[in-house]
């Protein structure tokens, strides 16, 4: 069963009230969903070296997974092309690992190349929306 779009910008949006209670800023939240959904989307449409791909995280936890998200933004940002100015000078602000470990979950249900462009663009206005909060 396909997921519906209201669905998808929900269950983004509702995790941004949980990571605002640890202090994370809606603008910090909204570069973290980025970094992983660019992320995800590249090991969808041409896997990067498996040292430093979505992957890479998918079996850490705890301070074990803070560590190689940090280092799979510093590899990235190191790229040559689009991908490397993606993650030029990119930082983990989720330090919470079990935090960034739902995020990271919530992120890996979906076939983000398969999504429509609108519903990428409900989750951008979702983001603005919040911070009017």
């Amino acid at each position: 069963m396909a997921t519906t779009a209201p669905s998808i910008v929900n269950k983004v949006w509702n995790y941004a009230h949980v990571l605002r209670d640890d202090g994370v800023s809606y603008g910090d939240y909204v570069e973290q969903i980025t970094y992983l959904l660019f992320l995800e989307m590249a090991h969808e449409e041409s896997p990067i070296p498996e040292s430093y791909g979505w992957e890479s995280l998918a079996d850490k936890d705890g301070d074990a997974l803070e560590v190689q998200y940090r280092h799979v933004l510093e590899k990235l940002g190191r790229q040559p092309g689009m991908l490397g100015t993606i993650f030029r000078k990119a930082q983990n602000k989720i330090q919470d690992p079990a935090k960034l470990r739902c995020l990271i979950s919530l992120m890996d249900g979906e076939t983000w190349l398969e999504i429509d462009a609108e519903v990428k663009g409900d989750i951008y206005e979702g983001s603005k929306r919040l911070e009017e909060v």
